[in-house]
């Protein structure tokens, strides 16, 4: 009994503190300031008289990536909850939602305003009220705002000034009631029926076939009966709109639900437990079409990325070991085509699951983003292992089926050696965002599970797209020099770009830890690893036949890996201090908005030290004199965003405009509210032209 009566008293004290302040600042209605959503009181009249009935609203403003939500959030989120305390004479009905959205985020179906609405509610006035009478309304409101990103509960006192008078409603008041109440579902007077059978909800809606139907959803006002994010089917039979749907959950007796027929239109009905008939003709849903026109377009721009992805220099370093493939297969048209499957396999099962982990982290709650998996140095350790082994066996220091060639097993192990050296290209390959690659993998950002995933598939496939070609098309084929003794000394040569490689993690190692004895026990494990391999390998030349290689220094490798890897897990990555190159500044939103507040074009940067098309437009564009002379000029705050050991700050800001990946480029001109998007290429002379446009708009000479 105590804790109800000191909420009671908490509510009443907080509220009174805020009329007190709204009093004092003379606000009629007043309007509470919320981070991320602005809610207000607002009534039709401001002076009802005796015995009038008449509408309040509850106007809601989400800021720019923000929304509400509707009485039954779905998945993830909950409507406004409402405290009053009214005057005697005063009674306020239940809130009135107008029409949501549907907006399915990580597999998860959301029921959302993402733009300006109004949650209405009828005032009724005794007829008892004498005329003067304060009747001041006031109530504590509690909602949940949220992004794709992340949900913040937002509590406030919202409050309007009434006397009792003539009931006088202004035009004005009159014309914008009108248009909230336009956004409000219509009730259908007729019950629809629904039914569960097995893990399937059937719904019938008695809707005469001249009532039209564009981009169809039901939401339920129940929870916990439907699986939300499931499709539903829609169909008609007769005069009758069948919906079906994946139950979750129980659910028994009447079910509230709202039709939305098109957008911002929709109808309120109730089910009553009952028989549904069977299902019609099939209706299509807008809500599917925009889902597939998202699916159909990330996919194309995934696979043309990944081709495009081929010419990019983060790839060059895995070339090698295509062209040995090529060579190996010479002109054996069947040989070809396994070792072409084998790759593909390989590409497409590591974007595969890649993409799938990267989805899952991001449904548990974690801020991750393509590439992820090198903003680790446990995976960086993993793959300079593997760099450095595949630079020692071009080498020629040691052989291994998948990779040597001229042996007995090389007809057998092909297509072996094909899936990892795939496998390997994507890994290496993905991190690297090409043209159309990143708007592609951020469109997986909106897309369900069963849609993002061969998005990502996309990427491997057109990353495998050229060998794909060759392994099929012989006028291509017969294009290749012919295997034999040249094969031997380009496999050495190729063992350059590998060793560099190699020499680019260790640095990237370095880069993301920061610490000496990391280094030195990374360092140490790998020399330790190269030395059994060479032995390995001294081994091999001794011996003529493969099943006498020596089985121990295998185990001795695998385990040093095991251990090492370990060890380096086990060790808490330090966030060293990033060193900034040039004039820029790190990034920070506390920063980018006194930046952009100051007045001056921004150019914000996203990067990564394992991303080399990032390097390279910083080495070719972004560092150069001139581009730097120019910014200096036109007083351009230059920040940068350095996602090399993840940020999820950096993370979320990628996504608010469409992206998962590096590299990223924006460019805020002067007094401008949104950010120009460039080019994934740059060039010198696009930054000094908008450095001299920025200097332009500010009136310099």
């Amino acid at each position: 009994m105590i804790l109800p009566i000191i909420r009671g008293i908490e509510r009443t004290v907080f509220m009174l503190l805020g009329l007190c302040a709204l009093l004092i600042m003379g606000a009629s209605p007043a309007t509470a300031k919320s981070t991320h959503i602005n809610a207000s009181l607002v009534l039709e009249t401001a002076t009802p008289a005796a015995g009038q009935s008449f509408q309040a609203a509850i106007s809601m403003q989400p800021s720019e990536g923000w929304h509400g939500y509707w009485i039954n959030g779905g998945d993830a989120g909950f409507g406004m909850e409402v405290e009053w305390n009214l005057p005697d004479g005063v009674h306020i009905g239940a809130l009135q939602y107008p029409v949501p959205e549907a907006l399915i985020l990580f597999g998860m179906m959301n029921h959302v305003y993402e733009h300006p609405y109004a949650l209405l509610a009828d005032v009724q006035i005794a007829n008892n009220v004498p005329p003067g009478t304060d009747l001041t309304i006031s109530g504590i409101a509690n909602w949940l705002a949220c992004t794709d990103k992340i949900c913040v509960p937002e509590r406030a006192i919202i409050s309007a000034v009434m006397k009792a008078g003539d009931g006088n409603i202004s035009a004005e008041n009159r014309a914008r009631f009108d248009d909230w109440r336009a956004a409000l579902p219509r009730p259908l007077d007729l019950q629809g029926r629904w039914e569960r059978k097995g893990d399937a909800l059937r719904f019938a809606i008695p809707l005469p076939d001249s009532a039209a139907l564009d981009a169809p959803h039901l939401f339920l006002a129940s929870p916990g009966i439907a699986d939300y994010a499931a499709p539903q089917r829609f169909s008609r039979n007769g005069q009758q709109i069948i919906v079906e749907w994946k139950a979750k959950g129980d659910g028994t007796g009447a079910i509230d639900a709202l039709l939305k027929t098109s957008a911002g239109r929709g109808l309120s009905l109730r089910f009553e437990p009952g028989a549904v008939p069977p299902a019609g003709e099939a209706i299509k849903t807008a809500a599917t079409s925009s889902n597939k026109w998202i699916f159909w377009t990330a996919l194309a721009g995934a696979v043309l990325g990944g081709l495009i992805l081929n010419l990019m220099p983060c790839v060059f370093p895995i070339l090698s070991l295509k062209a040995l493939s090529l060579a190996r297969v010479g002109g054996d048209a069947r040989d070809a085509r396994i070792e072409a499957l084998a790759y593909t396999a390989g590409a497409v099962a590591t974007a595969l699951l890649l993409g799938a982990a990267l989805l899952a982290l991001r449904a548990g709650g974690e801020q991750v983003g393509w590439a992820f998996q090198l903003q680790h140095p446990v995976s960086v350790l993993l793959l300079l292992l593997l760099a450095s082994a595949i630079t020692l066996n071009l080498a020629g220091l040691f052989s291994l089926p998948s990779f040597g060639g001229g042996d007995a097993l090389t007809r057998k192990s092909g297509a072996a050696g094909g899936f990892w050296t795939g496998a390997l290209a994507a890994f290496v390959a993905t991190p690297c965002s090409g043209p159309l690659l990143g708007a592609a993998l951020g469109a997986t950002l909106a897309l369900p599970l069963w849609a993002a995933l061969p998005v990502f598939g996309g990427l491997g496939f057109g990353l495998a797209l050229p060998f794909l070609a060759i392994g099929f098309l012989p006028a291509l084929r017969r294009r290749l020099p012919r295997p034999g003794l040249w094969m031997d000394r380009f496999r050495k040569i190729m063992a350059i770009p590998m060793g560099l490689t190699a020499l680019a993690l260790i640095w990237l190692l370095w880069r993301q830890t920061g610490q000496a004895p990391i280094m030195a026990y990374a360092l140490a494990a790998l020399a330790l690893f190269i030395l059994l391999l060479w032995q390995w390998g001294a081994a091999q030349a001794r011996s003529t036949s493969s099943a006498s290689q020596p089985r121990k220094a295998i185990l001795a490798v695998l385990a040093l890996a095991c251990i090492g890897l370990t060890a380096l897990a086990g060790i808490k990555m330090a966030q060293a201090e990033r060193p900034v190159s040039g004039n820029a500044n790190p990034y920070s939103e506390a920063a980018l908005a006194e930046a952009r507040d100051s007045g001056d074009a921004v150019f914000l940067y996203f990067t990564a030290d394992w991303c080399l098309s990032c390097k390279a437009n910083e080495a070719a564009a972004i560092h150069r004199a001139a581009v730097s002379e120019a910014m200096s000029a036109a007083a351009v705050r230059v920040m940068v965003a350095d996602w090399t050991n993840g940020d999820p700050v950096i993370t979320r800001k990628l996504a608010d405009h469409g992206r998962n990946s590096v590299p990223l480029y924006l460019w805020y001109a002067p007094g401008a509210t949104q950010p120009e998007i460039l080019p994934q290429i740059l060039t010198p002379s696009l930054l000094i032209q908008r450095a001299k446009a920025a200097e332009q708009a500010k009136g310099r000479p």
